[in-house]
């Protein structure tokens, strides 16, 4: 299968500091905090995601990883959703024509470089580790700067393409206006 989007970390070598804190992160975990933000936003969420997974089981479960995996990362959940959204379509079995790997197409050099080959892409929790992982490195690179963090994510550092196409799908589909 082709992916949606574009190629994630296409044509990229692999970063010392990036693969050692994959390797710090990979087992981590973390939920939601307040039970009601909690329904408040699954609830939200869900609808949204609704018209892209049919069933709602398999939505709310990914929404609470996506949740969790964001928040564990300091990402906005509704970011990572927007980057699964173009890289993917929420499709997790979805492969690049460069060998990216499931929702948030992480590309497979990645698991030999933290020492977990046994790792599967397209389990939805470990492709959400990762991929959380990889962005959130690429913010701090970047100093903040979101479309240069998204460009490296991509692989496409310098292009604007990519990162505006994410962010169009954010203010879209999964903007969640804080109070």
């Amino acid at each position: 299968m082709l992916s949606v989007g574009l190629p994630a970390q296409a044509q990229q070598e692999p970063d010392a500091e990036l693969r050692d804190i994959l390797k710090q992160t990979v087992n981590d975990s973390s939920s939601f905090v307040d039970r009601f933000d909690a329904e408040v936003w699954l609830v939200d969420m869900n609808s949204r995601l609704k018209r892209y997974i049919k069933d709602p089981t398999q939505r709310l479960e990914l929404l609470k990883m996506v949740h969790a995996e964001a928040r564990r990362a300091d990402l906005e959940p509704e970011l990572v959703l927007s980057v699964i959204h173009v890289e993917s379509a929420f499709n997790r079995f979805a492969i690049s024509y460069v060998g990216a790997q499931g929702l948030m197409q992480v590309m497979p050099f990645w698991k030999k470089e933290i020492g977990r080959p046994e790792d599967n892409l397209t389990n939805m929790e470990t492709n959400l580790r990762y991929g959380c992982t990889i962005l959130k490195h690429y913010l701090n690179k970047e100093k903040g700067n979101l479309i240069r963090a998204l460009g490296r994510y991509n692989g496409s550092l310098g292009k604007t393409k990519y990162p505006e196409k994410v962010l169009t799908f954010w203010e879209k589909y999964w903007f969640v206006k804080h109070v």
